[in-house]
């Protein structure tokens, strides 16, 4: 994990040295928003990780790593989607609000659903 968000900042930082962002087009600002989403993704599950194996310490600790890639993933996208609105000279503080009121619903939802375990055949 930490080898691909090294390698995620490491394209990040040559997308913005090399792409101009007005002569690529649509292609490099994909790769520019990609990049970012990625490298921010990285950054926050390992932070979160860190963060579960100093609180739980008697726990099984990989269990914790879906949930902290998939709140990493969703910090990501409000950070893209502020960059990308921000770009289109949309970013206003509700917008915002509702981006972060959205994905803090779908969290909510995924920490209510209950795993069922596979049935035993």
């Amino acid at each position: 994990m930490t080898a691909g968000t090294l390698g995620a900042w490491a394209v990040l930082w040559l997308v913005m040295e090399y792409l101009d962002p007005k002569s690529t087009g649509f292609l490099g600002l994909l790769l520019f928003y990609v990049a970012v989403f990625l490298s921010v993704t990285g950054t926050l599950t390992i932070l979160g990780f860190a963060w579960r194996m100093f609180r739980f310490k008697d726990e099984v600790l990989f269990r914790h790593m879906t949930q902290a890639f998939r709140q990493g993933a969703m910090l990501a996208l409000v950070v893209v989607g502020a960059l990308f609105l921000e770009a289109q000279k949309l970013l206003t503080w509700w917008n915002l609000g509702l981006l972060i009121l959205g994905l803090t619903l779908l969290e909510f939802f995924w920490l209510s659903v209950k795993r069922m375990p596979p049935a035993d055949v």
